[in-house]
């Protein structure tokens, strides 16, 4: 499923258990793995003195890939190392595009405070931006999720029935399948922005019943792509972010596998904002892949 997986990377404390992760994911696959430092020459500090500086950016470079491709040779993981110059989202888009890569696997860069987790703004635009898709890892969480390891037990794909959901819905299902995972498929119904009245009472049963029928459509879909076992759920939430969450917790998910664009014409279930909160905040793997958008 994977033949080329990218692991960019500024050697930075808290990369090395996502690392761990993407040699798993590599062994796994039988993958070449990727490594690729961006010497970020965007800062005025560098692009005012070339010469020293980037020389000096792109010597830390070596050793941050020398090491890591060490700790792919003890396990056995074939590597292809690089250094790049300029905007670091930019280079690894860019990197993973040309070089018709499979997956992208990177740390977030999670900060604690006043119940927020703010994203690293070159996770949070690679996410945004590559046509391949991204597994993001949130170093603080990955540390302590020990029991979460490549190969996957429990993948869940939220779903909302949007062309978007769907193309996730399709990676879910290669995923399951080819680590003989259990597949979990969610629909999360959005109750925030409606009343409490009869009438409304009567949509919310509609939408329900949609959902039934997305996850039950999506769930005939992967037993015929070879997924052995399939578990549907529907629920009603004021949080669609927080029920994904909560359905991790209680079912010992591995990975979630979302888009990063989707909504639908009623209550406008807006997953591209859905999935930025689970890349911040959610304690596992985050899959994210994009809309595939016909020219």
């Amino acid at each position: 499923m994977f033949d080329g997986v990218l692991f960019p990377t500024d050697g930075s404390e808290g990369t090395i258990p996502t690392l761990e992760h993407a040699l798993d994911v590599a062994s796994t696959h039988g993958a070449t793995l990727h490594l690729l430092y961006v010497a970020d020459t965007t800062r005025d500090s560098v692009t005012q003195i070339h010469g020293e500086i980037v020389d000096a950016l792109e010597a830390v470079g070596e050793d941050v890939l020398d090491d890591a491709a060490e700790r792919a040779r003890r396990r056995g993981v074939t590597t292809v190392t690089e250094i790049r110059q300029g905007e670091p989202y930019r280079e690894i888009v860019g990197y993973a595009t040309a070089t018709d890569l499979d997956l992208v696997i990177m740390p977030t860069r999670g900060r604690s405070g006043l119940g927020r987790l703010l994203l690293g703004s070159t996770t949070e635009r690679v996410v945004r931006r590559s046509d391949v898709p991204v597994l993001t890892i949130r170093p603080d969480a990955d540390a302590t999720q020990t029991d979460h390891s490549y190969p996957y037990r429990n993948v869940l794909v939220p779903t909302d029935g949007s062309t978007c959901a769907e193309t996730a819905v399709a990676l879910g299902i290669d995923l399951s399948a080819v680590d003989d995972a259990t597949l979990h498929l969610l629909s999360v119904v959005d109750i925030a922005s409606l009343g409490m009245d009869t009438r409304v009472e009567l949509q919310i049963e509609g939408f329900e019943q949609r959902a039934e029928e997305t996850v039950a459509d999506a769930a005939t879909t992967a037993r015929e792509g070879g997924v052995e076992t399939v578990t549907t759920a529907v629920e009603t939430s004021t949080s669609i972010h927080r029920a994904i969450l909560s359905y991790v917790e209680n079912h010992d998910i591995d990975v979630v596998v979302v888009g990063t664009h989707g909504r639908t014409g009623f209550d406008r279930y807006l997953l591209g904002s859905v999935t930025e909160k689970l890349v911040r905040t959610s304690p596992v793997p985050v899959l994210t892949v994009r809309e595939s958008v016909e020219e």
